[in-house]
């Protein structure tokens, strides 16, 4: 009698931690943070595309801002987003909120410089130009270079994705193949695409944004190539050969205009650089003699038409000798 009362009881309680267990099983599976999140994402997928709602991504989105009230303040304003658009393909690790605040501290630097030693109204403006300017350019240079790396490494990609291809590999995989064996720049833009796609994107989709954050010609005719061949078929390793072949081309077509206009670039900086060079020299030397050209009305009146035909200058040969391929 007694081992059947203490086996009832055991059973009894068993079956007692069991209903607990399953009751708080169903609420947090119904009710709880993590289901809540799961429907009301489901919500948001079921109602787009004919309500015209927002698409949902799954994907993680870059910040702004570490703070994120500051980060809302910013994604109100298109001009951040092409900023970080900027900063995304110079490869530099600022977020936009870095970036303005060391934007904003040059340009008070210049300002307390300006207050402590004055300067004449166009060395003013230089400096407050070079300060306000300065970070804007370090960026697009810093653009400029990276995207000149990406476009040099493109053929041997090209011929990379040829060969993978031809070996019978996916297309997917031989993306991740390119972001493991090349080196960077270009490996960690085609890890970033083949994580998207691991992630749930479609392949048209992941090699769209790939053309998004790369924005040269021949990466998009690479992209434009893929993604015809999906829809129409083909021999995607040929024409993969064929676009490194043109790349290749184009590459040492333009190799050769920038030995040709090599003494015009130099030319345009000489030219440029040696009024300002000149007036520096002569303001260490004999001040007295040039310091007539800010203190004189006709030597501001000259230092103005001299800045404004050196800028000139510099525009017109910036025209003649840039050449587009």
């Amino acid at each position: 009698m007694d081992l059947v009362f203490y086996g009832f009881a055991v059973l009894l309680f068993a079956a007692c931690i069991l209903l607990v267990e399953g009751a708080w099983l169903w609420w947090s599976g119904t009710h709880g943070s993590a289901a809540k999140r799961i429907n009301r994402r489901l919500r948001l997928m079921a109602t787009r595309g004919a309500s015209g709602g927002e698409r949902v991504s799954i994907l993680k989105q870059r910040r702004y801002a570490q703070s994120p009230g500051l980060d809302r303040l910013l994604r109100r304003s298109p001009q951040c987003a092409a900023l970080d658009r900027l900063l995304l393909q110079s490869g530099l690790s600022w977020s936009v909120a870095q970036f303005l605040a060391g934007a904003s501290g040059a340009l008070l630097a210049a300002v307390c410089v300006l207050l402590l030693w004055p300067l004449p109204l166009p060395g003013a403006l230089l400096l407050l130009a070079v300060a306000g300017g300065g970070p804007a350019m370090f960026l697009l240079r810093a653009r400029a270079q990276r995207l000149q790396k990406i476009e040099a490494q493109l053929p041997e990609a090209a011929d990379f994705l040829a060969r993978a291809l031809r070996a019978g590999h996916s297309f997917s995989n031989v993306l991740q193949m390119v972001g493991e064996e090349l080196s960077e720049p270009i490996s960690g833009e085609f890890k970033m695409a083949y994580e998207e796609i691991n992630y749930g994107v479609s392949m048209n989709e992941a090699l769209q944004n790939l053309a998004t954050r790369i924005p040269l010609t021949d990466l998009r005719y690479l992209v434009i190539a893929v993604l015809v061949q999906r829809e129409s078929g083909g021999n995607l390793a040929e024409v993969l050969l064929s676009i490194a072949r043109i790349i290749r081309a184009r590459l040492k077509l333009l190799g050769q205009v920038r030995v040709l206009s090599a003494e015009g670039r130099m030319s345009a900086w000489v030219l440029g650089l040696m009024p300002v060079v000149m007036i520096g020299v002569m303001a260490v030397v004999n001040p007295k003699y040039i310091s007539l050209l800010w203190t004189d009305p006709s030597g501001i009146r000259l230092l103005w038409y001299a800045a404004g035909m050196v800028a000139f200058g510099i525009v017109w040969m910036r025209k003649v000798i840039r050449i587009r391929i």
